[in-house]
């Protein structure tokens, strides 16, 4: 069932989510600065690629205030922008009773989106 989810989903516009991810991580790592951003990018990407099976979790040691901080200014910088559209897509997704996994997953994305730093996929 997750190999259906994730082939729907990535007919229906998850890989263009995924290579925009790619290409602002790209463009990230590009500059020394910003760098840990792009990362984050990548992780964003790769959870765009393939949502379904996947768990988003803290990571077990504390990362400290660097991730907060960090946090703060994905935050500011562009994550408001991702978790709303991400909102977005998954309230249109969610009014249809056929969208409602494609909801979800959307919003496992802005839970993301919104604090990177600190998270691991597993």
């Amino acid at each position: 069932m997750k190999f259906l989810g994730n082939l729907l989903w990535l007919i229906f516009g998850g890989f263009a989510i995924f290579m925009e991810y790619m290409l602002a991580g790209i463009a990230l790592c590009v500059t020394i600065v910003g760098i840990p951003f792009g990362i984050q990018s990548f992780k964003l990407g790769i959870l765009a690629l393939w949502p379904f099976g996947q768990k988003i979790e803290y990571m077990d040691y504390a990362p400290g205030c660097l991730s907060t901080i960090m946090n703060i200014l994905w935050f500011f910088i562009g994550g408001i922008w991702i978790a709303l559209t991400h909102l977005f897509f998954g309230i249109l997704l969610g009014i249809t009773i056929i969208g409602i996994p494609w909801a979800g997953q959307h919003f496992k994305m802005m839970s993301l989106a919104f604090t990177p730093f600190g998270r691991r996929l597993v």
